[in-house]
């Protein structure tokens, strides 16, 4: 039964990696809140999954043309430097402390989209109200 459990978050953030919106947001919660890992562990099968996801998803999206390939050595270079750095200090932290700083992160990403939601949603209504004074 367990493996049908690992299955199924698999395909879910396999499904959420490869629309781009980030596996791991969903994957590292689920295995640490749902299956009781622990947070370095989950974060170390979420890179691992991560590179696997996004070899294909990358080789999709640059066939549909959504890759631009401009200036991707500085992102690359400098992902590479601070993802060798954020390991190294990670291994410094306990897991207690990484699972509080992930879940701060989380929240304020939901705030960040949520506000974003209503100035969208205020910025429509503010056209089609000057729409309809025309």
């Amino acid at each position: 039964m367990i493996y049908v459990l690992y299955v199924l978050v698999g395909l879910v953030s396999g499904i959420f990696g490869g629309l781009g919106m980030g596996g791991g947001t969903l994957l590292i919660p689920i295995l640490t809140i749902f299956l009781g890992f622990d947070q370095k562990l989950s974060q170390g099968i979420n890179l691992l999954s991560f590179l696997v996801m996004a070899i294909f998803s990358m080789a999709i999206h640059y066939k549909n043309g959504y890759i631009v390939t401009k200036h991707i050595g500085y992102i690359i270079i400098s992902g590479v430097i601070f993802s060798i750095l954020g390991a190294f200090f990670m291994d410094l932290l306990p897991s207690r402390i990484l699972k509080i700083v992930f879940g701060v992160f989380l929240c304020i990403l939901a705030i960040i989209e949520f506000v974003k939601v209503f100035k969208k949603d205020k910025a429509k209504t503010k056209q089609e109200k000057r729409a309809d004074n025309k």
